[in-house]
């Protein structure tokens, strides 16, 4: 089998945070959310990472995160581009908004052979998370593809205290395996979990509802059926949002299981997810990286060990 690789995208505009919120110090030495998640995979056994960034923050990104990881993992780059898109089909006049995160995962399409793990730049997962999807992915299963994996989380663990997100609303049936996820576009915090509007309508979702927080298991049987399904995306949402619709990895997922082509096993995660959606955010996380120094999670500088 092959060895797993760990997928960063983190080639997000970061509009509602207002800059490159991926390179966010959070760590007394510099460290960014990006550090915290590479060096739990590494950890966990992941040998090599692979960065979705764009051209134009190259540099930056290389020299303040790829850099200093370069030394403890074999660090790879793919570039996700507005103008990568199906023969056929052109940038809509005036679209500057990325094509969304099942896009970003096609540009590591001729880098990855055999399984692998995608995350978000800008999220903790904590270590388990890691472990647990490393274990899934390198354990023996009967050949073909279509067989993945998702770490659940407890929406009441993955919200900011700061404004509205965006959370993959997951089912799962008795046996662990994921039925459907809804995509939930402004959930916002309550004392009860949280809650999001439909049409005006608001619907509340209790603590312990399941949510994806785009932590994947994949093989790359998922990336042929990503680039096969782009067209249809494209056809269908390109007339009515030309300039905001977006190709995302839970509403591919989701149609993947719907029409019977692939089963993705839930693993669930009692971890607190840390995020900086929003600058205000920045504080909050600093503090709790802080505290797992100090509680010895994790070495301090970050990767003074391994």
């Amino acid at each position: 089998m092959e060895t797993p690789v760990l997928v960063v995208m983190a080639a997000g505009m970061g509009s509602r945070y207002g800059g490159l919120k991926q390179i966010e110090p959070v760590g007394a030495h510099g460290e960014v959310i990006t550090d915290y998640s590479v060096y739990d995979a590494v950890r966990a056994g992941f040998q090599k990472i692979i960065f979705i960034i764009t051209r134009a923050m190259e540099q930056t990104f290389t020299e303040i995160a790829g850099a200093r990881i370069g030394r403890y993992a074999d660090v790879a780059y793919a570039y996700q581009e507005m103008d990568s898109l199906p023969d056929g089909y052109a940038v809509p006049a005036g679209r500057v908004k990325p094509w969304g995160t099942a896009h970003a995962v096609l540009a590591v399409r001729g880098q990855v052979r055999g399984p692998f793990a995608v995350i978000n730049a800008d999220d903790y997962y904590g270590p388990a998370a890691f472990r647990h999807v490393h274990t899934w992915l390198t354990t023996p299963r009967p050949r073909g593809g279509g067989r993945y994996c998702m770490v659940g989380y407890r929406v009441k663990n993955t919200l900011t205290d700061y404004g509205r997100v965006t959370r993959g609303v997951c089912e799962a049936d008795a046996r662990g395996f994921l039925v459907r996820v809804t995509e939930c576009v402004g959930l916002e915090k309550t004392p009860g979990g949280a809650r999001f509007s439909v049409d005006g309508v608001w619907r509340h979702l209790p603590a312990d509802t399941l949510v994806s927080m785009n932590f994947w298991g994949f093989d790359e049987s998922f990336l042929d059926a990503a680039a096969a399904d782009f067209p249809a995306f494209l056809d269908s949402r390109l007339p009515a949002d030309p300039l905001g619709c977006e190709y995302l990895l839970p509403r591919e997922v989701d149609s993947l299981l719907q029409r019977g082509l692939a089963e993705v096993r839930v693993l669930e995660s009692g971890e607190t997810w840390y995020g900086v959606t929003y600058r205000e955010d920045r504080d909050a996380v600093a503090g709790a990286m802080a505290e797992m120094h100090v509680a010895g999670h994790y070495p301090t500088p970050l990767w003074a060990v391994t």
